[in-house]
């Protein structure tokens, strides 16, 4: 069998990814490693998996849902093709908490500092 193209690379800095993902239950984790072979896999990824968080400077947000629980893991591409996993939590609120925001955006530029 051919192996299938894939259009993105996801690496995870530092164990932030990690460490929120060794807490979650198996479905959860089941649920987001689908996720995340998705985004790697699909040359347009869906709104509903992934989406740019307004105001910053290249911040996304993949959106992993399981029954009623709803997570999210930050990331951001570098040279386009490599998406790099971040923080994750789960949502409690409509709105994504500032106080991810911000975290996300301190590791983002620890990374590109780091590079």
């Amino acid at each position: 069998m051919a192996k299938k193209q894939k259009y993105r690379t996801i690496i995870f800095y530092k164990s932030f990814f990690q460490n929120f993902f060794v807490k979650q239950s198996d479905k959860v984790k089941a649920k987001i490693i689908w996720t995340l072979e998705l985004i790697e896999d699909v040359r347009e990824i869906p709104t509903t998996y992934l989406k740019h968080i307004k105001n910053t400077d290249g911040l996304y947000e993949i959106r992993v849902q399981h029954g009623s629980d709803i997570f999210r893991i930050f990331c951001f591409f570098d040279k386009d093709q490599l998406v790099i996993l971040m923080n994750g939590f789960q949502k409690k609120s409509q709105k994504t908490p500032k106080k991810e925001i911000n975290k996300a955006l301190i590791i983002m530029r620890e990374y590109e500092k780091e590079k």
